[in-house]
Formats: structure tokens, C-alpha cells, sequence
């Protein structure tokens, strides 16, 4: 069998409407990114609905320019149960194009401050076009568990990790 979804479940220290709270800001994204690629949020603005796009900075180092942004486009917002989206890019003639691949949490209430989330990549909608370029998914097996370990600190009360947008960039070299 060809499995095309990777994902990971912990539970959190923290309401379900907590968690997804932190999840719609996209300014707490490269705090809870466990790969160090996501650098800042382009737009800032709270995600609120299906189809609403937000952008990111990013960085990799195997990436052709090094610098380079994403278009993330909401495609799952069910609060406090579910959000997820479809990352692309924006063409030069402003187009939005997706690549096939979908972040998704599922948030499952488990008590007032307690919740499992689950964190799962799916890329079983990438045309053959760009898995010829691209290995997927493309990043090691800790990336999601180092996600939701980023994630629980971030929604745990007694925390001292920085608040969501309080994080300074990282992951470069």
C-alpha cells in the first residue's frame, strides 16, 4: 500500500478552543513549526473562514532561492474541532496555485484543559508533475511530533515558551 498521510496525536494541557485559537493566529505558526523552514507570517491577520488565504515567509536551504513564500489557503475551519489548509505559491501574475498538499489539525476535547490533537500531512492530491521534483513528504519523521511538542508549549498554561508572534525567526543556518 502507498501511503500518501503521515500524523501524529498528543494531548495538550489546554482547552480545545485554546489550541485552535493559537492555531488561527499565523503569527504562532513558526513557533509551532517543527522544521525551523517557517520564518514569519506575511498576513497577520486571525484565519476566520474556508478560503481565506494567508502567506508565510520561509527559508530552506535546499530550496532554489533559499528565501521563498507560501500562499496557505484554508480549506478546514471548524472551530474548536478542525482547521487545515493547502499550501502553494503566488505566480507573478498573481494567480494562486496549490500544490496538492493539505495540513490539517483535529482537535478532540478530552476535559475544560485537556485535548488530543492530531496533526496530519496529507499529500495524496500531488500530481505526478511534482512529485518529479519533489520527495514527499519532505520532511523527516520528528517534523509533526516536534510540531505538537512546539504546540503544547505554546497553549500550556504555566508555560514559559513566548506567545504566539512573540517568537524571532529561525531555522536559518
Amino acid at each position: 500500500m502507498n501511503q500518501e498521510t503521515t500524523s501524529a496525536t498528543r494531548t495538550v494541557a489546554a482547552s480545545a478552543a485554546r489550541v485552535f485559537a493559537v492555531l488561527a493566529d499565523p503569527t504562532a505558526h513558526a513557533a509551532i513549526d517543527g522544521t525551523g523552514w517557517i520564518q514569519e507570517p506575511v498576513d497577520r491577520a486571525p484565519l476566520t473562514e474556508v478560503g481565506q488565504v494567508f502567506r508565510m515567509d520561509m527559508y530552506h536551504a535546499d530550496h532554489p532561492n533559499g528565501d521563498y513564500q507560501v500562499a496557505n489557503k484554508i480549506q478546514v475551519f471548524d472551530p474548536p474541532r478542525a482547521i487545515g489548509w493547502l499550501t502553494g505559491q503566488e505566480k507573478a501574475d498573481g494567480h494562486l496555485e496549490f500544490g496538492g498538499w493539505l495540513w490539517r489539525y483535529d482537535l478532540v476535547p478530552l476535559g475544560p484543559s485537556r485535548t488530543e490533537v492530531t496533526l496530519t500531512y496529507d499529500w495524496s492530491a500531488v500530481p505526478q508533475s511534482i512529485r518529479e521534483y519533489l520527495r514527499f513528504p519532505p520532511f523527516g519523521p520528528d517534523h509533526l511530533t516536534d510540531s505538537l511538542h512546539h504546540l503544547a508549549e505554546l497553549v500550556a498554561p504555566t508555560s514559559g515558551a513566548r506567545p504566539p508572534g512573540g517568537r524571532t525567526p529561525g531555522g536559518r543556518p
